[in-house]
C-alpha cells in the first residue's frame, strides 16, 4: 500500500494559477493553499496500515460539519438512513457518498473502499472560502469555494467520486504517485468519478458529457468543467485560472519534474482512452468499460509502479469479448498495450556553487499547479535578514526524501547552491517558513 497521503480535487497548478494576482480572489486561493499546508503538516504521524485496521461498528457514513473550521471530523450532522438535513452541501455530500457506495457495491461487489465495509467519514464546511476538496487517508473533507472563482465543492458529484476512488486505489494498485504511475492513479479517479456522475442521471456512454467538476466554477469564469476526458485541454480557458494545460495524446506527453512527473497534466491520455473505450463498447460505462478498468485494478496485474502500456495491457487482458476496442482505445491515444514498469522518481538531493540566490519551486497537488520565488540576499529585500538565518541553519542533506503521496507537494530548493526536491510530508519547520517567505509573493 501507498502511504497515506491528502488527495485533493482542484489541482494546486489551478489554485496557484489565481493565487499569482492581485485581490481578494487571490488572496482566498493563497489563504486555501496555506490551509492545505497546515492540513498535511498535521497529518503526518504513523498510521495503522489499512490491512490491519478493524472496521468498527456503525452507520455507512456520517456527514459531520466543521463549522468553517479546521478541526475534523467536526460535528455529525447526518449519518446513513437519516433524512435530509436542509443543509445544501450536507446533503449534497450524502447523496455522493450514498451513490459512490452503491456503485461499487452493486455493481462491483466492493464494501466500502476497503472492500471490508469500513464507514465513511465525511466533513463539509471546512475552513472559510476553502477551494478544495480532499481525502486525507481517513475521512473526505469539502470546502464550501470562494464564490468569487468556486462554488461549493460538494455540488458536482464527481468531486466526491474522484476522492472516493483515492481511497479505493490505495487499499487496491496503490499505484505510486509520480510519473505515469501518478497520471494513472489520478485518472483512475476520474474513470469512476464520471461512472458514478453518469449512473445517477441514467446516461449511456454516449449520451455523456464526459465532463468532471461540472459547475464547480461560479457563473462569470470561462469554463466548462475542471477536466474533459472527452478532449483534455479544453474545459477552461480564463483569465482567472488560465488554460486547461491537460493533455490527451503520448505524443504530448509532458516530460516534467514538476507535479510529481506532470500526474494531473498526463492522466488525460488514460482519461481519453476510457472514453474511447466506454464509447466503443456502448452501453452504460459504468457497466461497460468501467467493470474492465476494475477488474484490471483489482486483478493483481496492476502494481504500484504500472505504466501507461502495463496498465493498458491489464485492461485489454480483462476485457474479454472487448479486448479489440479497448486495445483499439488505448491505440488512439499512442499507448500500445505491453509490459509496464517504469519507476517513478525519488527526490534527489546535490550542491553547486556558492551563491547568494535563494529559490524555491511548489509543484504538484492535485491541480498541479506551479509556484516558485527567489530572492537574492546581497539586493535590499525585506526578507533577507529571516531567509540569511534560515539558509544558515537548514542543512539539507540531512532532510530526508522519499515518494510523493497524492495531491501533496514537491519543493524544489535551491540555496546558494546547495539544492534538494523534498516532499511536503518531510519539510522540517524551517524548511517550510523559508518556502512560506519566498512565495508570499505569488
Amino acid at each position: 500500500m501507498t502511504s497515506l497521503g491528502t488527495c485533493r480535487f482542484v489541482p494546486p497548478y489551478l489554485l496557484e494559477a489565481v493565487a499569482a494576482g492581485q485581490g481578494e480572489i487571490a488572496d482566498q486561493c493563497r489563504a486555501t493553499l496555506a490551509v492545505d499546508e497546515r492540513m498535511r503538516t498535521a497529518r503526518l504521524a504513523p498510521r495503522t496500515p489499512p490491512t490491519a485496521l478493524v472496521t468498527p461498528a456503525g452507520p455507512a457514513w456520517t456527514v459531520h460539519t466543521a463549522h468553517n473550521g479546521s478541526m475534523l471530523p467536526g460535528t455529525p450532522v447526518r449519518s446513513a438512513g437519516e433524512p435530509e438535513s436542509g443543509d445544501p452541501a450536507v446533503d449534497e455530500a450524502a447523496a455522493g457518498i450514498a451513490g459512490s457506495l452503491a456503485l461499487f457495491a452493486e455493481v462491483y461487489g466492493r464494501s466500502s473502499y476497503d472492500d471490508r465495509g469500513a464507514p465513511v467519514s465525511l466533513s463539509v464546511h471546512y475552513e472559510r472560502n476553502y477551494d478544495n476538496a480532499f481525502w486525507d487517508g481517513t475521512q473526505l473533507v469539502f470546502g464550501d469555494g470562494d464564490g468569487k472563482v468556486f462554488g461549493r465543492f460538494t455540488r458536482p458529484v464527481d468531486v466526491l467520486g474522484h476522492e472516493f476512488t483515492h481511497a479505493v486505489t490505495e487499499h487496491t494498485a496503490a499505484l505510486e504517485y509520480s510519473g505515469q504511475s501518478g497520471a494513472l492513479n489520478e485518472s483512475v479517479s476520474d474513470v469512476f468519478a464520471s461512472c458514478l456522475k453518469q449512473r445517477l442521471l441514467g446516461q449511456t456512454a454516449l449520451e455523456a458529457d464526459w465532463l468532471i467538476g461540472a459547475g464547480i466554477f461560479v457563473p462569470g469564469i470561462k469554463a466548462r468543467a475542471l477536466r474533459d476526458m472527452a478532449a483534455p485541454g479544453t474545459a477552461y480557458d480564463d483569465p482567472a485560472i488560465g488554460k486547461d494545460p491537460q493533455v490527451g495524446q503520448m505524443s504530448d506527453y509532458v516530460e516534467t519534474t514538476d507535479d510529481n512527473g506532470g500526474v494531473h497534466l498526463n492522466s488525460g491520455i488514460p482519461n481519453r482512452a476510457f472514453q474511447l473505450a466506454a464509447t466503443a463498447i456502448g452501453g452504460s460505462s459504468w457497466e461497460g468499460a468501467g467493470a474492465i478498468w476494475y477488474a484490471a485494478l483489482t486483478g493483481g496485474q496492476v502494481a504500484a509502479r504500472t505504466d501507461f502500456a502495463g496498465f493498458a495491457a491489464a485492461t485489454v487482458a480483462a476485457a474479454g469479448a472487448h479486448a479489440d476496442a479497448v486495445g483499439q482505445a488505448w491505440e488512439q491515444v499512442g499507448v500500445t498495450p505491453g509490459a509496464g514498469g517504469t519507476a517513478a522518481g525519488a527526490p534527489t538531493t546535490g550542491t553547486g556553487s556558492a551563491g547568494t540566490r535563494v529559490a524555491v519551486r511548489r509543484t504538484g497537488g492535485f491541480a498541479g499547479l506551479t509556484a516558485s520565488g527567489e530572492v537574492d540576499l546581497a539586493a535590499d529585500d525585506p526578507r533577507g535578514g529571516e531567509l540569511r538565518e534560515l539558509v544558515d541553519r537548514i542543512d539539507l542533506a540531512a532532510v530526508p526524501g522519499g515518494p510523493p503521496q497524492p495531491d501533496r507537494y514537491v519543493y524544489a530548493f535551491d540555496l546558494g547552491g546547495r539544492r534538494a526536491e523534498v516532499p511536503e510530508q518531510h519539510l522540517t519547520d524551517d524548511l517550510r517558513r523559508l518556502a512560506e517567505l519566498l512565495l508570499e509573493n505569488g
